[in-house]
């Protein structure tokens, strides 16, 4: 909970500002980001935008005006800012900029590495692009697709997404517009406090999660990824076959990354598990991570069959099913599933 004016200036250490009233995902989890570090995990935290209360503190973010590392200043909305992560077009926001400075940090810490360590610098990029980047720009108005050219191709949403987006996660946590607001000035700064901490551990929760899955599954996946894309050649002489021998694994950011450019592999064949006698099961490769077009389809004749009638229209023993949609399929049997995937390059 974040302390009362009075404890405030008189609380020693790192001491965190930033601003009150209506919070937003970007400083919930820069705030989140400072406190995973030894320096500032137990440090006290103060909202406000009293700049004589803001000079009290070691570190401000999110207010202030004013960008300087070297004081430990992680402001964006002073007229001029127009820092970005290397590399990357999106103007940052005091979650970006905590990022920035500390992200590789955070992310040693829980490798046990060192900050310049390889992996440490890969995931550090990796986390940007995978999920600061997405509070950078919400904070800053950019949206996803440019606007005009959404409007000039005449495109609507099909369907509400529900607004489930990690900005909309912690704004909902705002107090609502007709929520009863109590009389006495510190209860309710300290109501409105209770939200924000509330908010800056629910984002944090999924940044954390973010950087386990990362560290734990999608960066040990990745030599198992290059094993399986140097091995292609031997099951389709264009290398459009990707085998895992032993089990899956998270493949596409992989994938496309080994392929630099020059897409190549269509189906990737893998097993349903690690038990001896397991099924198999061929998937399309899309044509981007998020895409639910793939690069060649499932034949249209096999899709929403199964078992028997699916091995008498496409002539191979031992199918389980395809998908209706085509992007996937199983077999029985690895070599099934490898004849579906030739029978699929040919079709």
């Amino acid at each position: 909970m974040a302390e009362s004016a009075p404890k405030r200036i008189k609380t020693p250490g790192a001491l965190i500002g930033t601003h009150n009233g209506h919070f937003h995902a970007d400083e919930a989890l820069a705030v989140h980001m400072l406190r995973m570090l030894p320096t500032y995990a137990d440090a006290p935290l103060v909202r406000t935008r009293d700049p004589a209360l803001l000079q009290t503190c070691h570190t401000v973010v999110d207010v202030g005006g004013e960008y300087d590392a070297a004081r430990n200043r992680y402001d964006h909305h002073q007229r001029g800012f127009t820092t970005t992560f290397p590399g990357r077009p999106t103007k940052l926001s005091s979650a970006g900029l905590v990022f920035l400075h500390f992200g590789r940090a955070i992310i040693a810490q829980r490798l046990q590495q060192a900050e310049d360590a390889a992996d440490v610098q890969l995931l550090h990029r990796k986390l940007y692009e995978s999920f600061i980047e997405a509070l950078d720009a919400h904070d800053n108005g950019i949206a996803v697709y440019d606007p005009t050219a959404v409007s000039a191709a005449g495109l609507e949403k099909r369907f509400s997404d529900g607004g489930f987006s990690l900005g909309a996660v912690v704004g909902r946590l705002n107090p609502n517009w007709n929520d009863p607001v109590p009389s006495d000035r510190d209860e309710a700064q300290r109501q409105e406090d209770d939200r924000f901490m509330t908010a800056s551990r629910r984002i944090g929760e999924e940044f954390e999660r973010e950087v386990d899955y990362l560290a734990k599954a999608w960066l040990p996946a990745r030599s198992i990824v290059q094993e399986a894309f140097n091995k292609r050649l031997e099951y389709d002489p264009q290398g459009r076959v990707l085998v895992f021998e032993g089990q899956s694994t998270p493949w596409k950011d992989h994938l496309y990354t080994l392929e630099d450019g020059t897409p190549s592999v269509l189906y990737v064949l893998y097993p349903e598990s690690t038990q001896p006698g397991a099924k198999w099961r061929i998937q399309c490769v899309p044509e981007s991570k998020d895409s639910f077009v793939s690069r060649k389809p499932l034949p249209e004749s096999w899709r929403g069959f199964r078992d028997e009638e699916l091995d008498g229209i496409s002539g191979i023993p031992g199918c389980v099913f395809v998908h209706a949609a085509g992007f996937i399929g199983g077999n029985k049997t690895f070599e099934g599933a490898k004849e579906m995937a030739i029978k699929a390059l040919a079709a």
